[in-house]
């Protein structure tokens, strides 16, 4: 008789804007029972996720699925990291960013039968002022626009577009100090990401060739632009042709310090945050255990 496997999933009721109540039958009805044991919980605020996760691994979870969005994954992903062992994500955010880079199908049923035939790959992680992250964090307008979303209630694409054409006009590049391996670029720009994977989600790509396997980051300057260019921008970002646009320079490395004219709003994984000036960034290689397709 051989043991199953003891998995936890996770979900966050609220991801995608989309109820979750029913999701512990549907997992059921296809998940292997041969294979695992499951049990669900579901968050309740955020961080949860993050607490529930280091509980399941102290009490010999193997396996813990993120059922969310990008910022589920995150907090879920930290702590399987921390205890060594294997993240399983069901999609349900409304970007999904690291998902679609793993080719991780946005149909549900889809992603349980991954789950069943448990294929585990390993991936980089990296941290961004020791604080971790898996597919991107950044500085500049896209974390000064989720700063102000996250307090406007209306949330949803619609308002986050609106906000977007009311920000951009009044946002003014910053000039960074960003040193990668040793060596030092004095940029000005409109915004800097580091990704680790190609896309933020939606397939919006702000470095196509970003892999979460080469063991490195992808620091993207996106330069001061007209705002009459803003549409060029989005267009680059949705074709994926980044890397050959003159709007975004793209530098990879392993270490990576930037230095900023003030402290303020940061993104980890989409995540609004308040970090100082000085951000030191670096990427573990093949860290993170994870099941794939």
């Amino acid at each position: 008789m051989h043991t199953k496997t003891n998995i936890l999933f996770i979900i966050n009721p609220i991801s995608g804007g989309r109820g979750k109540l029913r999701i512990p039958d549907f997992i059921d009805k296809y998940l292997d029972k041969e294979k695992f044991n499951a049990n669900f919980v579901f968050t309740e605020y955020v961080g949860h996720a993050s607490e529930l996760a280091d509980e399941a691994a102290s009490k010999n979870f193997d396996v813990i699925v993120a059922a969310g969005g990008d910022g589920t994954i995150n907090e879920v992903a930290t702590k399987v990291l921390k205890h060594n062992i294997v993240l399983g994500v069901l999609p349900l955010g409304s970007g999904n960013g690291l998902a679609r880079f793993l080719n991780i199908p946005k149909n549900l049923r889809h992603a349980i039968l991954a789950i069943n035939a448990f294929k585990v790959d390993r991936i980089d992680t990296a941290e961004f002022n020791n604080k971790c992250f898996f597919n991107l964090a950044g500085m500049g307008f896209d974390a000064h626009l989720s700063s102000a979303f996250s307090k406007d209630k209306k949330r949803g694409l619609a308002g986050y577009v609106k906000l977007g054409f009311q920000e951009v006009f009044n946002y003014k590049a910053e000039q960074y100090l960003i040193s990668i391996d040793g060596i030092d670029y004095k940029r000005k720009a409109f915004a800097v990401s580091v990704a680790n994977s190609s896309q933020y989600g939606n397939d919006v790509y702000i470095s196509p060739n970003a892999s979460v396997k080469d063991g490195l980051l992808d620091v993207c300057i996106i330069k001061p632009f007209s705002i009459l260019k803003l549409p060029v921008l989005s267009y680059i970002m949705l074709k994926g042709t980044a890397e050959t646009s003159d709007m975004i320079e793209i530098i990879r490395g392993k270490n990576i310090k930037i230095q900023r004219e003030h402290a303020g709003p940061v993104h980890v994984d989409g995540e609004p945050l308040q970090m100082g000036a000085e951000i030191e960034i670096n990427i573990s290689p093949l860290s993170l255990k994870v099941i794939v397709p």
